[in-house]
């Protein structure tokens, strides 16, 4: 007689030992079963594109064509800089490939000092750290922060990693609807005056790439007493006068407590930081945790990260055509009907809504035949239910190239009969 916690896999036909409980895949069942239905039509699968061949920021080869990269977060062309990567290869010839160890035993070499010097100059702060990803920054200062008893003030469209450093620091989660002041000043006025707060906002919000009221948020914050956090993780390097974000652009800076950024976007490689005047913030490389139980990065990607920190404090001219790129991109697909997710150019990413999921998905492979490759973002990571063409453009991508954009795009969108 078989034993009922024995099934057989159909593939291998080999037993496999599962109890009478519930099969802990059951929750993803919705999700298996809108991905089989999606699939089913003959659509390429969106989310698992392979780039054979990486040819430079704004160009690769994809299922053997040429295709324009328009959905890479590359926004200021840094992965294939000279002299980044010059200093990639120096530090893994001198330091070898890994440290094998965290920050605060055998991991903390020479260059993530000299990664966070960079940081402090970019940003005029007297702290820095740098974390192994932009996930973890967030996660682990604000758990940090944050704990059971203090409350952490969100908009509701915050990132993941904002909302997973809430949970794992097991603070208050207080929610207020998207951009809006006033309902976050209502929300800071029901809390007890003595709690600790903090507010955590984004300078550049990634679905629909609208920016934060900044000023007027870290106005009502600061007067009710909370500490505030500025994830900038969109707009480092782009935005402001010296590409130090919304919160330079708005004239606030100087009032942000902590400011989040990563460097797989306009840095060029990947990890991630935060930086601060605060007098106290060194403390927190003994106590935060994904800090402290984790691996650090690379010495050939914290050289990386350093060498291109310092390019970005002299990219002006890049950011004056990264903005026309934005500004032109989106004056085009809205002259062709698309529905886009701000009204005027806000930031480097421009969201194209699409009527739904199928549609976006088809909608998406007819671009990726047409040549260009964007980003198909759905619910629930995406605002209010859409699903969305995220575009991001580059400070690298030529005139040329953005009216190809545009000429896909008509094409693709009549094919689809999203226009």
């Amino acid at each position: 007689m078989t034993d009922p916690g024995l099934a057989m896999t159909a593939e291998a036909g080999k037993p496999s030992v599962r109890g009478t409980g519930a099969d802990l895949f059951d929750k993803f069942q919705p999700l298996i079963d809108q991905r089989e239905a999606l699939l089913s039509t003959g659509v390429t699968d969106p989310f698992n594109l392979v780039m054979e061949r990486v040819e430079s920021p704004t160009v690769a080869i994809c299922n053997g064509k040429r295709t324009i990269l328009l959905g890479t977060y590359n926004y200021m062309g840094q992965t294939f800089d000279p002299d980044v990567l010059a200093a990639g290869h120096k530090a893994l010839d001198a330091y070898g490939a890994g440290t094998t160890g965290s920050r605060v035993l055998n991991g903390t070499y020479q260059g993530h000092r000299e990664c966070e010097e960079a940081l402090k100059r970019f940003y005029g702060m007297d702290h820095a750290m740098v974390f192994s990803t932009g996930y973890q920054a967030n996660l682990g200062i604000i758990s940090t922060m944050a704990g059971k008893d203090d409350y952490v003030i969100l908009d509701i469209d915050s990132h993941a990693s904002i909302y997973d450093g809430c949970a794992l620091g097991n603070a208050q989660i207080v929610a207020f609807r998207h951009n809006d002041v006033e309902a976050l000043e209502k929300r800071l006025k029901r809390l007890p005056a003595e709690a600790g707060k903090l507010v955590v906002l984004e300078g550049v919000y990634s679905m629909l790439g609208d920016t934060a009221p900044l000023k007027e948020m870290i106005a009502v914050s600061k007067a009710a007493g909370a500490m505030v956090l500025v994830d900038e993780a969109h707009s480092m390097g782009f935005i402001g006068p010296n590409g130090r974000g919304v919160a330079e652009e708005q004239g606030v800076l100087d009032e942000v407590d902590f400011v989040i950024g990563t460097f797989s976007k306009s840095v060029g490689t990947v990890g991630g930081f935060c930086v601060s005047n605060h007098p106290k913030f060194e403390i927190l490389r003994l106590v935060c945790r994904p800090y402290v139980f984790t691996a650090s990065l690379p010495p050939s990607v914290v050289a990386t990260a350093a060498t291109s920190i310092d390019l970005l404090r002299g990219a002006k001219e890049k950011r004056e055509h990264l903005w026309a790129n934005s500004r032109r991109l989106h004056g085009g697909l809205k002259s062709l009907g698309f529905t886009l997710g701000t009204d005027t150019p806000q930031s480097a990413i421009i969201a194209v809504i699409m009527p739904d999921l199928e549609r976006g998905a088809a909608m998406w492979e007819a671009l990726l035949q047409e040549g260009l490759y964007v980003n198909l973002a759905r619910p629930p990571a995406t605002p209010a239910g859409m699903t969305l063409l995220r575009c991001s453009l580059c400070a690298l991508h030529s005139e040329e190239q953005v009216g190809e954009i545009l000429g896909m795009f008509e094409a693709a969108g009549k094919r689809v009969g999203v226009i």
